[in-house]
């Protein structure tokens, strides 16, 4: 006999403690979207477990019910991932927020999902460690989130995403199971059951703990600013450094539209208000390698014509060029009401092409479109900026972002590298995925899920 959600959520306040089961209006109110604006929709109840033993016990009551569910760190999922559909309840997991360990010898933190990714690095930093991985909302988002999405950032082109940088992760099943996937001898499994639960985006478990991959800072960096008066100077000149052989640090790109407007908020860099495009070339390593590769990209960009190049003259000044960069996002907001982000990825070399194509797009729909992206490694970030007051103006940017995406596959690339599928993708997937590959996925998915109740309405479009 199926038992009332009500009283499901009273058997919770026992294990969680009541003041940890919230239910007034106006506070589900505000867990009712993510990062992803175009759509809102309040969870039945949010529920904050403390410990791992209470998150399985309460997934066990909620599946035990029938009862839909996800887990959400930070809420800034950019694809409406920690969005509640299908009257689903929120596992959020904020108060699971203790490093748990440091084992510096074997170069790993053991840490609940509700770390802070930037405190990873804050933590190891005086011992000369660093957590790699890096969004650009690494002051907020937490790591559980991250193995959901499989997170990037701009030094992934270098050191690469979440996944190289997981040894293993503690989960909760569905049905309320622990196991652990993945061993701290950094070897992957015969099956590698961890690659399947990074990037699932919520879909298969709950992350309740994470065993994460620390290295070395580098001894020496550098970091190059090359500002062009033409686009595909600059992402030409991108291609170049890569095809020279040198695999910089991070390749971090914004055209006109996105520089007007961090050039508004608070860290300005003083960029020419006409200038096309500006890129941030670092490279680190040992002080012979870091000479050798800036003297490198100073050389192919000059083949290019940029307008102006240097270096920073102080450390202060270096962090304002990334503070600049990685406020792109929010910045948006000082020159539209909203803001859509796409996430496709492409061959770096299709650079100049693509964004020529999304110029396009953003003409032919009537809207305005920055670019912001991971040049490096051809991960891109329309911003298609909108009025949410205008329904016509939401429509044409919802049409538009889908024509990016389907631009990025057929020039060889994805729908996403970061930001993952969530809702906002939903029938994008078919673009990418074939009606037997989508079956195929629909079929693990519910081998891990058979009830259907984790983070339902996410990823895989249903079943035509």
């Amino acid at each position: 006999m199926e038992i009332p959600v009500e009283e499901v959520l009273v058997q919770i306040a026992q294990v969680v403690g009541s003041q940890y089961v919230l239910r007034d209006a106006s506070v589900l109110a505000s867990y009712g979207a993510d990062g992803f604006t175009l759509e809102n929709v309040p969870p039945r109840a949010v529920i904050l477990p403390g410990n791992a033993d209470e998150v399985a016990e309460t997934v066990r009551l909620l599946a035990g019910a029938g009862v839909p569910f996800l887990a959400r760190g930070a809420g800034t999922s950019l694809s409406g991932g920690a969005i509640a559909r299908q009257g689903a309840v929120i596992v959020h997991l904020s108060r699971m927020s203790r490093i748990l360990s440091v084992d510096l010898k074997n170069g790993m933190v053991e840490c609940e999902p509700g770390v802070v990714n930037r405190t990873i690095s804050q933590r190891v930093a005086p011992d000369g460690f660093f957590y790699a991985p890096d969004p650009s909302s690494g002051q907020a988002c937490t790591i559980g989130g991250n193995v959901a999405e499989n997170a990037g950032g701009p030094h992934c082109l270098k050191y690469g995403v979440t996944a190289n940088h997981i040894l293993m992760v503690e989960l909760v099943l569905a049905d309320g199971e622990r196991v652990r996937v993945g061993h701290l001898a950094a070897y992957p499994d015969p099956i590698d059951f961890l690659g399947l639960m990074l990037g699932s985006e919520g879909t298969f478990a709950v992350v309740t703990r994470v065993w994460v991959r620390v290295i070395r800072i580098p001894p020496s960096q550098s970091t190059v600013m090359a500002l062009f008066d033409q686009v595909a100077g600059a992402s030409q000149a991108v291609s170049a450094i890569i095809s020279a052989g040198i695999i910089p640090a991070s390749i971090e790109m914004m055209d006109q539209l996105a520089i007007s407007a961090v050039e508004q908020g608070t860290y300005r860099v003083g960029y020419p208000p006409d200038v096309a495009a500006v890129l941030l070339i670092e490279v680190d390593g040992s002080s012979v390698e870091v000479q050798s590769d800036t003297e490198a990209v100073l050389a192919i960009l000059a083949k290019f014509h940029p307008r102006s190049v240097q270096t920073p003259h102080s450390e202060a000044e270096r962090d304002l060029w990334w503070a600049n960069r990685k406020t792109a996002f929010g910045a948006m907001g000082l020159i539209s009401p909203r803001y859509y982000v796409q996430d496709g990825v492409i061959p770096r070399s299709r650079l100049p092409e693509v964004l020529e194509r999304i110029a396009a797009i953003a003409e032919r729909y009537r809207i305005r479109i920055a670019n912001v992206f991971h040049a490096g490694d051809g991960n891109l970030h329309p911003l298609l900026l909108y009025d949410d007051r205008d329904p016509d103006q939401v429509a044409r940017v919802i049409q538009a972002g889908s024509e990016v995406l389907r631009v990025c596959v057929e020039v060889g690339g994805s729908i996403t590298g970061e930001h993952g599928v969530g809702l906002e993708k939903l029938q994008e997937m078919s673009l990418q995925f074939s009606p037997e590959e989508l079956q195929a996925l629909r079929g693990l998915k519910a081998s891990f899920d058979p009830q259907g109740l984790l983070n339902p309405g996410k990823v895989l479009p249903e079943s035509p």
